[in-house]
């Protein structure tokens, strides 16, 4: 107990909150890791790359995006900027893995990737191809005819690729999964050298790919989430990680929350439960030690009240003072940070 109330009082004090007594013994036995995209390795904050439609198109379609709280909604709601007025959509119907449908000042509107306009019947322009630079294409369809195309991109977290790093040195499997289509997420996954992706995955599908993860590693298996549709995902996982700028709901979900938007404290959040694990290990050791020698000398008739009484207060400090010791434990992040700061110090 000692070990563990140190454990995850000096994990808080670093911005790791780990909730219960279970996750922290087991963290450091993870053996795979899955990564949501957006908001996880990435900033969360996409902005518009280009737009191949009119002015007038892109305000129908930021429009309707003002029903969706989605990243890539925000960044077209953005890109015409806040001095523009926006009508209000009306009969709104968010399709869950597809885009977003509506009425907009008299016109249908429909936002989204090919599989909605595939269910609406609507042709895709055959000479339009997927952006090769990473950013995901949302197409917008106005009154059942595609309008234009909008490249959204959204950048990775500098932090991101010393946390795969870190993880590979670490013998730890990092895969990445999202709704989003194959060239953006095999862009990003090439981009951090991750062990695999998966793409177009729907909410629901994310607990399907930690299942089989977990059967192809048979280990531990982590998901790493800020958004609502993580949850699942969170909560079917070994250990769920949220993200602290996420949303409430995968914050309550998991069973650990990152309180910086730092992908790295992910390693660090193992590095603690490994730390933990051996200080208890090493508390055991010394219980088991004070007792097989003191219990053979009481039964023996050479060991005195006060003598046993004495080995007993000792055992107790010695673990006591063991479990102290991790106070000393320094996130790998923060040492970083520290590190560049003294860096540019000097220089």
């Amino acid at each position: 107990p000692a070990a563990i109330v140190t454990g995850t009082g000096v994990a808080a004090r670093h911005g790791i909150l780990i909730k219960d007594v279970d996750t922290l013994q087991k963290a450091h036995a993870i053996k795979a890791l899955i990564f949501d995209k957006t908001g996880t390795l990435t900033q969360g904050r996409p902005v518009l790359a280009s737009w191949s439609g009119t002015a007038e198109q892109l305000r129908l379609a930021a429009a309707l995006q003002q029903a969706s709280e989605h990243p890539l909604a925000l960044a077209m709601r953005e890109a015409v900027g806040k001095e523009v007025t926006l009508p209000q959509p009306e009969a709104v119907e968010v399709r869950v893995g597809a885009g977003i449908v509506g009425q907009v000042a008299g016109h249908t509107v429909a936002i989204g990737n090919g599989s909605l306009l595939a269910q609406l019947g609507i042709e895709v322009p055959a000479q339009d191809k997927q952006p090769a630079d990473g950013a995901t294409r949302v197409w917008v369809a106005i009154d059942g005819v595609v309008a234009g195309i909008a490249a959204l991109a959204d950048t990775l977290r500098p932090e991101s690729p010393e946390a795969i790093a870190t993880l590979r040195q670490r013998g730890i499997a990092s895969w990445l999964v999202s709704g989003d289509a194959p060239a953006p997420v095999a862009h990003i996954a090439a981009k951090l050298g991750l062990d695999g992706a998966f793409d177009s995955v729907l909410p629901a599908g994310k607990v399907e790919k930690v299942a089989a993860l977990r059967a192809q590693t048979r280990g531990l298996v982590a998901m790493v989430g800020d958004g609502v549709n993580d949850a699942p995902a969170l909560a079917a996982a070994d250990v769920g990680i949220a993200m602290g700028s996420g949303s409430d709901v995968a914050m309550e979900t998991a069973s650990i929350t990152l309180m910086r938007s730092d992908p790295r404290l992910v390693a660090d959040a193992i590095d603690i439960s490994a730390a933990t694990w051996r200080t208890i290990q090493q508390n055991l050791f010394w219980a088991f030690v004070f007792n097989i020698i003191g219990i053979p000398l009481a039964a023996l008739g050479y060991l005195s009240p006060e003598l046993a009484g004495a080995a007993m207060a000792l055992s107790s400090i010695t673990v006591l003072s063991n479990s102290l010791l991790l106070k000393r434990w320094q996130p790998r992040a923060l040492a970083q940070v520290s590190h560049n700061v003294s860096t540019e110090s000097n220089r």
